[in-house]
């Protein structure tokens, strides 16, 4: 059973940094593409980053490029984003998600991402 576990998530001040992690199980994670989704408040779940297997390929939202960045340590099958300068509009809960391939084949769809982990709240304070 594919598992996914994301932590990190808390309550700081404009500008503030904050680490996302994605614990991972079930599966050969070094294998899979992996994602980070946002869902603000009464909004869209929205992708934020994406990496291929191997770390190769990287996707990031215009709305984070320069600021977040996204990683992974197969070694110790976890997902990590890394968010500097954090701003009120990033406020939302943020989820990690499996693709459903090692590369993005068919593109960045919300529909190819096939398991998802429960979500952590982020929240910035102007």
């Amino acid at each position: 059973e594919v598992q996914l576990q994301a932590s990190g998530g808390g309550l700081v001040q404009s500008g503030g940094s904050l680490r996302l992690s994605c614990a991972a199980s079930g599966f050969t994670f070094g294998a899979y593409g992996m994602g980070w989704y946002r869902q603000p408040p009464g909004k869209e779940r929205e992708l934020v980053a994406a990496i291929t297997s191997g770390g190769g390929t990287i996707r990031y939202a215009d709305s984070v490029k320069g600021r977040f960045t996204i990683s992974r340590d197969d070694a110790k099958n976890t997902l990590y984003m890394q968010m500097n300068n954090l701003k009120p509009e990033d406020t939302a809960v943020y989820f990690c998600a499996k693709y459903r391939a090692g590369y993005f084949y068919s593109g960045l769809r919300r529909i190819d991402f096939d398991s998802w982990g429960q979500g952590t709240l982020v929240t910035v304070s102007s």
